[in-house]
């Protein structure tokens, strides 16, 4: 514990030899920054790499301030070096500005977030492992990023951050609570240090979208069908128009891997389609290739397709003809962004939608193939697509 609601032994003013001795107090379980106060930012004594930091905060409106983290103390303020986790006690509770609560301040944007009015209590966690980033509030994944990125360094370098050569480059450094001269409470803060063997869930993650570009992409469309007239990239965002039919593949093979992908249908109009992540996709591309699907639907989101015959099994009581039934929607509104997870290791197939098991295969082809996201009628939105390759349980290793 980092703060157990009675004493700041683990705190020290930034670039300071003792805890302030004002601006800050702590008082009925809480660590208060006072509003005028003085006091500066505190840092934690010790340093920290790899790790999960949680806590709980509470701003009225209109007070700024933030949770900084592998801050170093060589020059000039802590946000010099150190990436921050927003705090505002703002009226917009919904704003997705990357200068609002839960945004990587002037960087990343949070999503569908669930802020507690001012001056009520809200739970922040960051996830930091092996450069990749993770912004949680009140539950809720708003924000992931990958510091060091091709997506990080444009970002920084079109930002204030540019003038700062240690910003974002601490390999280990201090947790920050920021004194931004308003009043702010924090308790309940907890840091856990990543072990080793659970690294592996953030080191070895490719980016298979890199946010600019379709670099390592190629299409199949029907009726000649052009890859620019279908899809295009803007703002960290895949769009599809839906038409023609098609998709979009991987120039790599997977074969047992973890894949993350975040969807929404067009946040405009706000209407449902179909779509789907295919899979160990193997044969001629066509309007559908052999392959498992991760069905996109709306409303439909966690079902299996069986295309073209491809050997698995699933739960028979959900399962008419190629189709198996997910157990429950479990879908963000229309227009709202959704992530998927899909495990695929040897036989057995899971998916997630928003953090639940909806469906499970087994005895399923392992065969490589690359990963497709479908044209399929509907304008629909993809980002953040990242693989997890695993070590294959048979012959043709993912990758080849």
């Amino acid at each position: 514990s980092l703060f157990d609601g009675s004493s700041s032994a683990n705190w020290r003013g930034y670039r300071k030899d003792a805890f302030p001795d004002k601006g800050w107090k702590v008082e009925d379980g809480w660590m208060q920054v006072m509003a005028g106060g003085g006091g500066g930012d505190i840092v934690t004594i010790d340093q920290y790499d790899d790790f999960e930091l949680e806590l709980e905060w509470k701003a009225p409106a209109g007070s700024n301030s933030g949770v900084m983290y592998l801050a170093n103390e060589n020059n000039g303020a802590s946000y010099f070096s150190a990436p921050e986790y927003q705090i505002f006690g703002g009226k917009d509770l919904t704003s997705t500005s990357n200068t609002s609560t839960g945004g990587l301040y002037a960087l990343y944007s949070p999503m569908n977030k669930q802020l507690n009015p001012s001056g009520e209590v809200n739970h922040a966690r960051i996830v930091h492992c092996a450069g990749n980033v993770e912004h949680w509030l009140n539950g809720v994944l708003v924000l992931r990023a990958q510091i060091g990125s091709v997506d990080w360094n444009r970002r920084v370098a079109a930002s204030k951050f540019a003038a700062w050569a240690d910003f974002g480059t601490v390999k280990k450094g201090h947790i920050v609570l920021q004194d931004h001269g308003n009043d702010v409470w924090f308790r309940s803060i907890k840091i856990r240090e990543i072990p080793t063997a659970e690294r592996w869930r953030f080191s070895k993650f490719e980016q298979l979208f890199n946010g600019y570009n379709m670099d390592g992409w190629s299409f199949f469309l029907n009726n000649d069908g052009k890859m620019e007239n279908v899809w295009s990239v803007a703002n960290g965002i895949i769009s599809c128009v839906g038409r023609p039919a098609g998709y979009i593949y991987t120039n790599k093979k997977y074969q047992d891997f973890i894949l993350e992908v975040d969807w929404r249908w067009d946040p405009v109009a706000k209407k449902g389609g179909n779509s789907g992540v295919l899979f160990r996709q193997v044969g001629e591309h066509k309007v559908w290739p052999k392959s498992i699907e991760a069905q996109l639907m709306a409303g439909s989101a966690g079902d299996f397709w069986c295309i073209g015959d491809f050997p698995m099994q699933t739960d028979p009581d959900r399962t008419r003809g190629r189709n198996t039934k997910h157990i429950e929607m479990n879908e963000n509104d229309l227009g709202e962004w959704n992530h998927y997870e899909i495990h695929c290791t040897g036989g057995d197939v899971v998916l997630m939608v928003n953090g639940k098991v909806l469906n499970t295969a087994e005895n399923c082809a392992e065969v490589p193939g690359p990963i497709c996201l479908q044209s399929e009628g509907a304008p629909i939105q993809f980002r953040r697509i990242r693989v997890f390759p695993m070590e294959s349980h048979s012959q043709g290793a993912a990758g080849q």
